[in-house]
């Protein structure tokens, strides 16, 4: 057979198989939220899916606040992407396009904060929510990280990339205002980037653990992940109930990423205005 047919049928198999495996553990979980704790023990278990969903569910509003955790989780996702879209673009803009003093050793300052490990921040982020009276409140895990580093650095290559300087000096030139610059000018450049950043924050936001857990105190006011945590014990955890909602919370990041997946993919690649 040619050699040249071969290697793309390769690729291909290569790739099959890898999105298969990645793909097993969602298959499983889908099929499990359809069965009882009973059947998901037995072996073999279930490879297919069973008719127990209703009871599984109604298992898990019984248990924990569902549908307000649920909705918890949206506002959250929704709030700290519209912060972080606005901040980092902003943050980006200037970073890019102004000439101020202390400007590279700002620049440095905020990508040394991509070094640190998360769980340092641990401690000192209750210690401040706590002393802002923000304990038990969502806004204490959507606005102290509105203005990620990493956001800032993408918006900040992007707009260095992809809009040129003589466009702005030319609004200057104008008379529009620097707002005025940033609204009507760069923030209709930025699509492709913002999509990206908007999906990844989405994402990380919704999945979000740790966040909850230092600052949450309320049953009714935990978001999803932490909500479906506090029905696992260490006996007699009710794995099907578990397994719903836990299908029910990823049905929305399936979508979102079916549908921005294209725009996912020209935000990280886009290198010029068309």
């Amino acid at each position: 057979m040619n050699t040249e047919k071969l290697a793309p049928r390769a690729a291909y198999l290569l790739v099959g198989i890898g999105a298969l495996i990645m793909l097993t553990p969602f298959y499983f979980m889908f099929v499990f939220a359809t069965h009882s704790r009973t059947e998901i023990f037995n072996l073999p278990p279930p490879l297919f899916f069973g008719d127990s969903f209703l009871v599984n569910l109604q298992i898990l509003t019984d248990k924990i606040p569902f549908w307000r955790s649920l909705g918890w989780s949206l506002y959250v996702a929704l709030a700290s992407t519209a912060l972080t879209l606005l901040f980092c673009s902003m943050g980006g803009y200037a970073f890019a396009m102004f000439e101020f003093k202390g400007k590279q050793p700002l620049f440095l300052l905020v990508m040394g904060t991509m070094l640190l490990p998360s769980f340092l921040g641990m401690i000192p982020t209750f210690m401040i929510m706590d002393a802002f009276g923000w304990i038990d409140q969502p806004r204490a895990l959507y606005i102290p990280g509105a203005a990620s580093a990493f956001g800032i650095f993408m918006m900040r290559q992007f707009i260095g990339s992809s809009i040129p300087k003589d466009l702005i000096e030319a609004a200057r030139m104008d008379g529009c205002g620097e707002l005025g610059i940033y609204w009507r000018i760069v923030l209709p450049l930025l699509k492709p980037a913002m999509g990206t950043l908007g999906l990844i924050t989405f994402i990380a936001s919704w999945n979000n653990f740790i966040g909850p857990l230092i600052v949450m105190r309320s049953p009714e006011m935990y978001t999803l992940p932490l909500a479906l945590r506090s029905m696992q014990s260490p006996v007699n955890t009710e794995w099907g109930a578990v397994m719903a909602g836990s299908a029910i919370a990823t049905l929305p990041l399936l979508v979102l990423f079916a549908i921005s997946s294209r725009r996912l993919i020209d935000g990280l690649t886009a290198g010029a205005v068309k």
